[in-house]
């Protein structure tokens, strides 16, 4: 893969940074016309549905990987107080996620042709608790996509063994198309990838401002993906969505729906 032409890329999707700022640098961000970036990461995060492949296999550990192949992804979860964003030491944060081919662990019926078991696996989850800062870290691999969504991690967040948020985030587009056509761990597959942010409607039903999209930097061996979660400890968690899921609609234009600012509709 070539450094420069990854730069390009990354330079699409590195500006989502700014949200990750500490409150304390409130007055800073202002004289440098980023303080709207700021506000926004204390916005309460959208909850979003859990989706059927959670458990919780009771895995307290920093490095979720075990050996799957991929890009390595260093993935950051800041918990803060929506309105206040003081952190929330030492909540619990769960995340899970599938891995370059589309597999979750722990079910059946997996993969393109849905003739896969992963009973009984547990890669690519696990639990960390947030430190002082409200930081929780995790060591991964670069999500990969299943038919009918976008690239995404779920997360969980708990405050004495309540949940108080369940989401979803999401990954630029432009970085996921790269990868998905370039690194073969993820190409190849005997399908298309038909629904990406634009038309995914977890993503444009829960999250039409994308708050809960995470901003990505490269690093010499990595790419390191963070977001802020700013949560109501005495909110009550919504509802998840009821009835039949809502089909994503064609997308006409693919390029206009991968690189933001272009000047047409992808529909």
């Amino acid at each position: 893969m070539n450094d420069a032409t990854r730069r390009s890329f990354l330079g699409l999707v590195s500006a989502g940074a700014t949200t990750l700022l500490p409150a304390r640098h409130a007055q800073a961000a202002a004289e440098t016309g980023v303080a709207s970036a700021i506000d926004d990461a204390c916005m309460l995060t959208p909850q979003s549905e859990e989706g059927p492949y959670y458990l919780d296999p009771k895995l307290v550990r920093a490095d979720i990987a075990e050996g799957r192949p991929g890009v390595p992804l260093a993935f950051r979860l800041r918990v803060i107080e929506a309105g206040a964003c003081t952190p929330i030491a030492g909540a619990r944060v769960d995340i899970w996620h599938c891995d370059a081919r589309g597999l979750y662990s722990a079910f059946r019926d997996q993969g393109d042709s849905h003739n896969i078991d992963q009973s009984g696996r547990t890669f690519l989850r696990g639990t960390q608790l947030a430190d002082t800062g409200g930081w929780a870290a995790f060591k991964t691999i670069y999500p990969g996509w299943y038919a009918g969504r976008a690239t995404h991690i779920h997360f969980k967040v708990f405050l004495d063994d309540r949940t108080v948020l369940t989401g979803q985030t999401f990954f630029p587009e432009a970085l996921n198309e790269f990868i998905y056509s370039n690194v073969p761990d993820y190409s190849g597959r005997p399908k298309q990838r038909l629904v990406i942010n634009a038309n995914d409607r977890v993503a444009t039903d829960a999250d039409p401002d994308h708050h809960a999209y995470c901003a990505i930097k490269e690093e010499r061996d990595r790419y390191v993906a963070m977001l802020t979660l700013a949560v109501d400890r005495n909110g009550k968690l919504a509802a998840e969505p009821s009835g039949p899921p809502t089909r994503a609609r064609w997308i006409n234009d693919r390029l206009a729906a991968v690189v933001p600012g272009l000047k047409r509709s992808p529909f």
